[in-house]
């Protein structure tokens, strides 16, 4: 079923991030695809219209006999067109179980982890790329199906456990940390999963060697460590952060690795890279060519994504845990030291934020001045027994908060960077404030 070029293979939900980077890594390999989806605008649908591909409004009579259907996470089995599908007798494979028997042609490299997934396998996919025939599956809705492909990078998410749907050749472990409080009961419910991943993968594990938990991971699969300590297998010295980037030398054991200078900022991304350079190093790769490779890397979508208004730096960033938020304000920090950091953060999910109130806002407190959004309900929760405003009573650095209609208070910052963050629609803030700070602007000159 899943090397079939004559089956049309129907993505229910084809606008998620994961979905989308699938559905566009199979059109490139030369399968027929299509795709429905709400109507409202994604940002992943760019990539999609720029690929022919055609997207319809969720609809029973989009599903005909003969396609195969594949599923996104986020919809039930009573969604109308699965249950068209059933109806049909058209096989329906889930998102994570289609991938799990997709990746197995290939050196396949799974990016897993609490926090930075995303970023990670962004580096991989184009480090991988540069030096071979490399296909990826990145969670910002980017995909790439190489027809020659030797390696298979791709995000494995930890969330209901989908990751277990994959057996990879070698996964690289940014953390566990507790997230998804919606599905896992604790820390040690996610623990128990990447332990259960960690039997699955089949020639090795990098993991980042100060996580207390990854270090407790027990597999007869090799785990490497990586980190900043010479006490890790792998590990960066002679550290140079600047406002250019990060530039470091790394080590096997005694062994010298490379130098390596990365346009990014912020230590995880340190770390991210020292887990894409272990997988190139026990892969036998030029580490010379990795080493050009990463310094043309230009990040990933909602990963401190920046622009210039008027006299503001304003980044657009993803973050949505407080591990999160304490990265993306060091990486500001990093690039922008003598600029007044303002953070306006929409929490996720009303779980989340409940479980995490104290972290949120010991992690918010790191930035100058603190704006808060209204929290984004998901559409696998219930309102919970929280509002912004508990939030905000933690923040000592503000924390009031602002509404689509009315930011005008971060009017009051000048020449400083403003930081939108969250998984759900924060953009729309960013927006209305770029408009309000573009129009303010044209009318003071």
């Amino acid at each position: 079923m899943i090397t079939d070029k004559s089956k049309l293979f129907h993505f229910v939900g084809i606008k998620g991030s994961g979905m989308s980077s699938l559905a566009i890594i199979l059109h490139e390999k030369g399968y027929r695809v299509q795709g429905s989806d709400v109507e409202k605008y994604f940002f992943t649908q760019r990539d999609l219209e720029r690929a022919g591909i055609p997207m319809m409004p969720f609809a029973a009579e989009n599903i005909k006999p003969g396609m195969v259907v594949i599923a996104g996470n986020a919809f039930p089995d009573t969604h109308e067109e699965i249950q068209e599908a059933m109806h049909l007798n058209v096989p329906v494979v889930r998102y994570h179980d289609f991938i799990g028997e997709f990746i197995q042609p290939y050196t396949s490299i799974a990016v897993t982890g609490s926090h930075g997934k995303t970023s990670t396998t962004g580096l991989l996919a184009h480090v991988l790329s540069g030096v071979a025939p490399t296909s990826f599956l990145i969670g910002d809705g980017t995909g790439h199906g190489d027809p020659n492909a030797k390696f298979f990078s791709f995000e494995a998410c930890e969330y209901r456990r989908h990751f277990l749907a994959y057996s990879p050749d070698y996964a690289i472990m940014t953390n566990i940390d507790f997230d998804h409080p919606d599905y896992y009961t604790s820390i040690e419910d996610v623990y128990n999963a990447f332990q259960t991943m960690s039997t699955q993968v089949k020639k090795a594990i990098f993991a980042y060697g100060d996580d207390v938990y990854l270090r407790k991971l027990k597999t007869e699969t090799p785990i490497y460590y990586y980190g900043l300590n010479e006490t890790d297998d792998i590990y960066a010295k002679n550290i140079e952060r600047t406002t250019k980037g990060s530039a470091f030398d790394v080590y096997h054991d005694e062994t010298f690795v490379g130098h390596f200078v990365l346009p990014a900022y912020g230590q995880h991304n340190i770390l991210n890279a020292l887990g894409v350079i272990a997988v190139a190093y026990f892969e036998k790769l030029d580490m010379k060519e990795v080493a050009a490779e990463m310094l043309s890397f230009k990040g990933v979508k909602r990963r401190f994504s920046e622009k210039q208004v008027a006299d503001m730096v304003i980044v657009d960033d993803y973050a949505h845990h407080p591990a999160e938020i304490k990265a993306t304000i060091d990486a500001a920090r990093q690039k922008y030291p003598n600029k007044e950091i303002i953070a306006v953060f929409q929490p996720h999910t009303f779980s989340r934020t409940i479980a995490l109130l104290d972290d949120f806002a010991t992690a918010l407190d790191l930035a100058d001045r603190v704006y808060l959004c209204d929290i984004f309900s998901s559409a696998r929760e219930q309102q919970g027994n929280v509002k912004i405003e508990d939030l905000g009573d933690k923040i000592k650095k503000g924390g009031s908060v602002i509404a689509e209609d009315n930011v005008s208070p971060l009017l009051d910052y000048h020449d400083a960077v403003m930081i939108f963050m969250g998984a759900g629609d924060v953009q729309k803030f960013e927006a209305a404030y770029e408009n309000l700070l573009s129009t303010t602007t044209h009318n003071v000159l």
